[in-house]
């Protein structure tokens, strides 16, 4: 379980109890509380040197969900869907919720999880369509379950709703407190891969490549719609060798069960000006994901590699699945 250094709360979190709950556990062990205004906006912590970043990551931010409006998505789900936390404990070098929050990506959690859900399932029971609502596109709720329980309590008041479906991402492998649950085929769950030495040298503090396996194993067995993100796909040197191998260990350590029913996604990475400093800063011996000769602007400050090499990952990523995995769908390459 993650122990903050310090905990930002909002005052109205009292009315809720889950923040009721969230103050109890922390003060119990003597973790620091300081009030504040408003989560979006800590002036202490926004002040601080990028230097600060991964000591920034070790404080926990809870508050209540002010916004939430939905938007349409045409790949896994149909819309992305403000949930019960944002930013992460974790330090993915290339995080894009750094695009949006700078270096105050730390993990914020939100109290109102009632009024959420009710919103999701009152908009899925409208549609004359069954939706699917992606739940885990700001955070990581494998992740934060592990501090306030929400995605068993989530599973547990959705699964048995008339229509809809729920999806999230993870990098973590902590999936055993949702495989008993009876999530009645409502829940997909895409786990994020990528070769060992990425996920060791760039996504720091998430789980191995060989436990996300494993964790997408019990999923499958467990019953869950699962899927595989093999992203950021990131050009290193060698990056053919590396992606190779990460797809024969999938074909190698997937059980049957997994085999038969994961779809596929493949992200090529994207970067900007504002990771290439705070990365400078406070992760001066890792490797630069900047690189001038393979990416070209996109947008004010962003970069995404260029269209060729782009093509050409698409052409071997393709290639590759269609050998390892022939009976499996792509959704989709970008």
């Amino acid at each position: 379980m993650f122990i903050p250094q310090a905990v930002f709360f909002e005052k109205n979190i009292e009315d809720y109890e889950l923040g009721k709950n969230l103050i109890k556990k922390y003060k119990e062990k003597n973790v620091p509380f300081f009030e504040i205004e408003n989560h979006n906006n800590i002036d202490e912590l926004r002040k601080k040197e990028n230097s600060e970043f991964k000591n920034l990551k070790r404080n926990l931010i809870i508050g209540v969900r002010k916004t939430h409006k939905y938007v349409e998505n045409h790949k896994v789900s149909d819309f992305l869907v403000p949930y019960t936390s944002s930013g992460c404990t974790a330090m993915c070098l290339y995080c894009y919720l750094v695009c949006n929050f700078n270096k105050c990506s730390y993990l914020r959690l939100f109290v109102n999880r009632e009024q959420m859900l009710d919103k999701i399932i009152s908009k899925a029971s409208q549609s004359e369509r069954n939706l699917t609502f992606e739940i885990g596109s700001n955070s990581d709720l494998i992740l934060e379950n592990t501090i306030t329980n929400n995605l068993v309590w989530t599973i547990e008041n959705f699964s048995n709703t008339n229509k809809g479906m729920l999806t999230f991402p993870t990098k973590f492998d902590m999936v055993e407190p949702i495989l008993n649950l009876n999530h009645n085929g409502k829940i997909i769950v895409r786990m994020s891969v990528n070769p060992q030495n990425i996920i060791k040298e760039i996504e720091v503090g998430t789980s191995s490549l060989k436990n996300r396996v494993a964790a997408i194993n019990k999923l499958a067995e467990a019953g869950y719609k699962i899927g595989i993100l093999i992203a950021p796909v990131i050009f290193v040197e060698n990056w053919k060798f590396e992606y190779e191998e990460l797809i024969k260990f999938l074909q190698d350590e997937l059980f049957q069960t997994a085999k038969s029913k994961v779809f596929f996604e493949v992200i090529f990475m994207t970067y900007s000006y504002v990771h290439k400093m705070i990365n400078a800063d406070a992760f001066p011996e890792k490797l630069s994901l900047y690189d001038k000769d393979k990416m070209t602007m996109r947008g004010y400050g962003k970069y995404a590699y260029k269209k060729e090499l782009k093509q050409e990952g698409e052409i071997f990523f393709r290639t590759l699945l269609q050998k390892y995995f022939p009976q499996n769908n792509i959704l989709y390459i970008c």
